[in-house]
């Protein structure tokens, strides 16, 4: 994580809130959660915790990703919503834009995921040594220059939708890391969490949270 970190200011939109569950639309540039160093302590939970303080982490996105991110108020839900990440009974689906025209329109990218230690944080395709990650593709806008696509992860690996992107040699647009050639073309990376699928910890109801992207 670079000295720059420059954290956007505003309020926190709460997508939702119940007495279990607590809902928000993350802003790009902000971190889920504290970084190492007092210039990295502003992030989203520690936002949170001020009206919420007894909110607990389930999940992250990365700093540079926007969009749907659940959050526990309670114990007994941390529980059940991390089992449900752990067993991918959660569905989520992102919105990205990527270089140049992703074909074929459809397809599922089935690539072991392992971190690059010489260059932390950043990820790598490891066929020997790498975790199993799958992600789900659907292209729904494409030109030479760039296509708009839903991606699904089945997994949850680091950096997963950003490196997959990248082996099929269309990086998401923006991204500081993987396309830093972008970056100072497009104000933020183009990665969104548009929808989060889950089953509520009390009722075990299916629920569904959506932002729409801002790009």
């Amino acid at each position: 994580m670079s000295d720059d970190y420059a954290p956007p200011s505003g309020e926190i939109p709460v997508l939702h809130e119940d007495h279990e569950l607590l809902v928000v639309d993350k802003p790009a540039g902000l971190l889920s959660v504290p970084g190492k160093g007092a210039h990295l302590a502003d992030c989203l939970i520690a936002r949170l915790e001020r009206a919420f303080p007894t909110v607990r982490l389930v999940h992250r996105l990365d700093r540079d990703t926007s969009g749907v991110m659940v959050f526990a108020l309670t114990a007994h839900a941390q529980r059940h919503l991390g089992q449900q990440f752990e067993a991918r009974k959660t569905r989520k689906t992102y919105i990205a834009r990527v270089a140049g025209r992703l074909e074929p329109k459809t397809g599922t990218v089935d690539l072991p995921l392992i971190v690059d230690w010489p260059n932390r944080p950043l990820q790598k395709v490891d066929h020997d040594a790498g975790k199993p990650a799958l992600t789900e593709y659907k292209v729904t806008k494409a030109s030479d220059a760039e296509s708009r696509v839903r991606l699904h992860p089945v997994t949850g690996r680091s950096h997963q939708l950003r490196v997959h992107m990248l082996a099929l040699g269309h990086p998401i647009l923006g991204d500081p890391l993987y396309a830093p050639e972008t970056a100072g073309d497009f104000q933020r990376m183009m990665l969104h969490a548009e929808e989060l699928r889950l089953h509520h910890p009390e009722s075990g109801i299916g629920v569904k949270f959506r932002s729409k992207a801002p790009f």
